[in-house]
């Protein structure tokens, strides 16, 4: 049985150092519908944890605004995410109709997540992980935190909480 135990432990850590394209990335809609990341190459990905309960809550009409003015250049791609203070309780459906009355928000919702910890969802595993997207590690510290990633499927940058969706240091890269 240790054996197998050992061979377990060995096999999960080797995939996580194993290069990987964020476009080969599995992860649902918030209805449950399989998104394909691939769909987006040639576009930049802003990828935002987002919870309805949080002091930064506000950042989802900038987010939107954010994704209109670029749409044609930028996808941005919320994950709903209960992991900081507690503050994304709701279900889907809940999720959905929060962001949709209170924000106007037409851009992707992924399914419920994880962002950090034990149980880490495959997406955040990648953008905090050099050794796997090319660029820099990282630790989500907080809702509302953004990674975005170039056309090509690339890592660019991350960004705490505090920096604004239609900051400069977002923006630059999308002109």
């Amino acid at each position: 049985m240790k054996t197998i135990e050992n061979a377990k432990v060995s096999n999960s850590t080797s995939s996580k150092t194993e290069k990987k394209s964020i476009y080969d990335i599995k992860i649902n809609a918030l209805n449950g519908k399989p998104i394909s990341l691939s769909d987006f190459k040639g576009k930049n990905i802003l990828f935002v944890n987002v919870a309805s309960e949080c002091g930064f809550t506000k950042q989802y009409k900038e987010l939107q605004s954010l994704s209109d003015t670029y749409q044609n250049k930028l996808v941005v791609i919320g994950s709903p995410c209960n992991q900081f203070g507690k503050q994304e309780p709701g279900n889907a459906s809940q999720i959905q109709e929060f962001c949709e009355l209170n924000f106007g928000v037409t851009f992707l919702l992924t399914e419920k997540i994880n962002v950090k910890g034990t149980e880490q969802h495959p997406l955040y595993t990648w953008l905090t992980t050099k050794d796997l997207n090319g660029r820099k590690s990282s630790s989500v510290k907080w809702n509302f935190q953004k990674y975005l990633v170039d056309e090509a499927g690339q890592l660019i940058d991350y960004y705490y909480s505090i920096t604004k969706p239609l900051s400069s240091k977002i923006t630059k890269h999308l002109k």
